[in-house]
């Protein structure tokens, strides 16, 4: 597996790779394609280093978006926002997620964030104990999210 930074090109496959991850989980997710295109760019827009792509053999096969410019209200300064974390269901289950969330805190680290939050769907179990696993904490809950943070230490 290689982990890279993605870029527009990327569009394609974050569009299938999206759709085939949240399907399911809706409730969660934008449905329709155009709005999963436009929510790739604004994600590349936020911040372009931090958005990430898995692939095994030249395929995607996950992705994660962390958002180093993002002013959290809750911590009141800039953190390691986790827009997305997915990977094709497929492919769960073999450290493929971990090791994209491991690249995507250790960009935040190294553009100096002491934090990384998240917001998780609150009926999306299988990903809060994923991310219990990865070291968040549940921080409270806002209609049918629920906010989990880590502190960031080098």
């Amino acid at each position: 597996m290689e982990i890279r930074r993605a870029d527009k090109d990327d569009l394609d496959d974050f569009v299938r790779v999206y759709v085939e991850s949240y399907r399911g989980l809706e409730d969660y997710a934008y449905t329709r394609k155009r709005d999963i295109k436009n929510y790739f760019k604004w994600l590349l827009s936020r911040d372009k280093d931090g958005v990430m792509v898995a692939e095994i053999d030249g395929e995607a096969v996950g992705f994660v978006a962390c958002d180093t410019n993002w002013f959290s209200i809750f911590e009141r300064k800039k953190v390691g926002e986790i827009h997305e974390l997915f990977v094709l269901p497929e492919f769960r289950g073999e450290g493929i997620g971990a090791k994209l969330m491991e690249k995507a805190l250790e960009y935040a680290l190294e553009r100096n964030r002491k934090v990384a939050e998240l917001w998780v769907g609150r009926t999306n179990y299988r990903a809060r104990r994923f991310y219990a696993s990865q070291g968040f904490e549940e921080a409270g809950e806002w209609g049918k999210w629920v906010r989990m943070r880590k502190v960031l230490v080098r």
